[in-house]
C-alpha cells in the first residue's frame, strides 16, 4: 500500500476518486470547485491509498486556525471566547482536520471490493499520514470533522486507539419523500404543524420563485444575503466567497441550482442546493432579515424544496445541520455526527481533557446532546 498526499484534488483522476464515493453529490467536481474558490484561511489536502497503482481509499482534509469555542454555545462559549482573547495562540491553534468545511460529513471513500479489515488498514495509513502532515505544517490540533453514522464504528476503532476523543456535533436532518403530492406529505405531520405550515405559506403568493444555474446579474445580491445569514450564525467555521457559488453552479451543471426568492424586483432570499435523481441537499441559504419573518422565508424555502423533490421524484430531502427540533416537527429524521480531536502536545491535551470534563465540554452543547439522545432513542 502506498500513501499519496496531494495539495490539489486534480492530482487524482475524477473517475478514480468518484468510484470510491458512489452516488455522492459532493464529489471530485464539488471539491475542485471549492478549492478554486480560494476560501480565506484554508489550505487543502487530500489523502489517498494506492495498491498496485489503483486508488483504493481517499479522504479530503484541510488546514486552518481553529477557535476552540466554535462548537460551544451559551455560557461556555462566552468563557472560552474570553480566554481566547487573552491567549489567542493557545485557544486558536492551527488545525489539520480530515473532512471538509463545506462537506455534509467526513467523506472517507473506499474501493467497493475492500473488506472491513482492508478499510481499517488503509484508514490507519491515512491517519499516520495526517500526523506527519500536521508536523510538517505546524498544526497542533488534529481532528476529524463530522463523522457520520454510517462509518462511525470504523472511525472509532481507528481513532480511539490513538487517544483521540469525540464530542457530538450537529446532527444531519433528512426527510424521506415517498409521496405523490404535497398534500400527502402534509398529511404525515401533526394537525397543529399542518395548520401552522399552511398559515405560514400564505406569503408564498407575494413571491416569485426562480430556479437558476448561474448568478448573472445577482452576484452582489447573493453575497449580501449570504453575509446577512453568516453574521447571525451561532457556529461558523468557513466564510464562503462569491466564487464558491459561481464555481459550484458552473461546474456541477444540472446537479446544482440556486433557488431565488423575489419580492417584486428585490431578491430577498436564495438557497444553494445540490440534487440528482435520488437526493436534494440544502447546502446554503441567505436571507434579507427585514423580510424573513413577515414572509416566512424559511418555511417557503422548505416547502419549495419539498415540492421540487416530489415533482421530480427525488426520494430524499437532506436539509443539513441546524434547527433540529423544527426539522423533527416537519417530519425529518436526525443522524448524529461526531467531531474527533486531539492536541499533539500531550501536556496541553491532558489539560484540555481535564477541562472538558470539568466544564462538561465532553458532552457537547445542550442542543447537540439533546439531539443525540433523541436519535439514540
Amino acid at each position: 500500500m502506498e500513501l499519496v498526499v496531494a495539495s490539489t484534488i486534480e492530482e487524482f483522476l475524477a473517475d478514480e476518486w468518484n468510484r470510491l464515493f458512489p452516488g455522492e453529490l459532493e464529489d471530485w467536481t464539488y471539491y475542485r470547485a471549492t478549492e478554486r474558490a480560494r476560501l480565506d484561511g484554508f489550505e487543502w489536502l487530500y489523502f489517498g491509498v494506492r495498491v498496485d497503482g489503483e486508488l483504493r481509499a481517499a479522504v479530503p482534509a484541510f488546514l486552518t486556525a481553529y477557535r476552540l469555542d466554535t462548537t460551544l454555545d451559551g455560557y461556555l462559549r462566552r468563557v472560552v471566547g474570553a480566554l481566547a482573547c487573552a491567549a489567542p495562540a493557545l485557544l486558536r491553534p492551527r488545525m489539520l482536520a480530515l473532512g471538509s468545511p463545506v462537506g455534509e460529513t467526513c467523506h472517507a471513500g473506499f474501493a467497493p471490493h475492500s473488506t472491513q479489515a482492508d478499510r481499517l488498514r488503509m484508514l490507519t495509513l491515512i491517519l499516520d499520514g495526517s500526523e506527519a502532515q500536521a508536523e510538517q505544517h505546524g498544526a497542533r490540533l488534529l481532528a476529524v470533522k463530522d463523522v457520520g453514522d454510517a462509518q462511525s464504528a470504523l472511525w472509532e476503532w481507528a481513532l480511539s486507539a490513538r487517544g483521540m476523543r469525540r464530542q457530538p456535533g450537529l446532527a444531519t436532518a433528512t426527510l424521506a419523500l415517498p409521496y405523490a403530492s404535497i398534500d400527502e406529505y402534509l398529511a404525515t405531520l401533526s394537525r397543529a404543524s399542518r395548520k401552522d405550515l399552511r398559515r405560514k405559506l400564505r406569503t408564498r403568493d407575494a413571491l416569485r420563485i426562480e430556479w437558476r444555474h448561474d448568478l448573472t446579474g445577482i452576484r452582489d445580491d447573493i453575497a449580501r444575503l449570504y453575509r446577512n445569514t453568516l453574521e447571525r450564525a451561532s457556529i461558523q467555521l468557513e466564510e464562503l466567497t462569491p466564487e464558491f457559488f459561481d464555481n459550484v453552479l458552473a461546474d456541477l451543471g444540472e446537479r446544482a441550482s440556486c433557488v431565488c426568492y423575489w419580492l417584486g424586483e428585490t431578491l430577498v432570499a436564495f438557497n444553494l442546493v445540490l440534487l440528482d435523481g435520488e437526493r436534494l441537499i440544502d447546502k446554503y441559504i441567505g436571507m434579507d432579515y427585514r423580510h424573513a419573518r413577515e414572509l416566512n422565508l424559511y418555511y417557503v424555502s422548505w416547502m419549495e424544496n419539498v415540492r421540487h423533490a416530489i415533482e421530480h421524484r427525488i426520494g430524499t430531502y437532506q436539509s443539513g445541520q441546524g434547527l433540529p427540533q423544527e426539522k423533527l416537527r416537519l417530519g425529518s429524521t436526525l443522524s448524529p455526527n461526531w467531531l474527533w480531536y486531539q492536541h499533539r502536545n500531550r501536556l496541553i491535551d491532558g489539560t484540555m481533557k481535564t477541562a472538558e470534563r470539568a466544564l462538561g465540554l465532553h458532552r457537547g452543547s445542550a442542543t447537540t446532546e439533546a439531539v443525540s439522545r433523541k436519535v439514540r432513542a
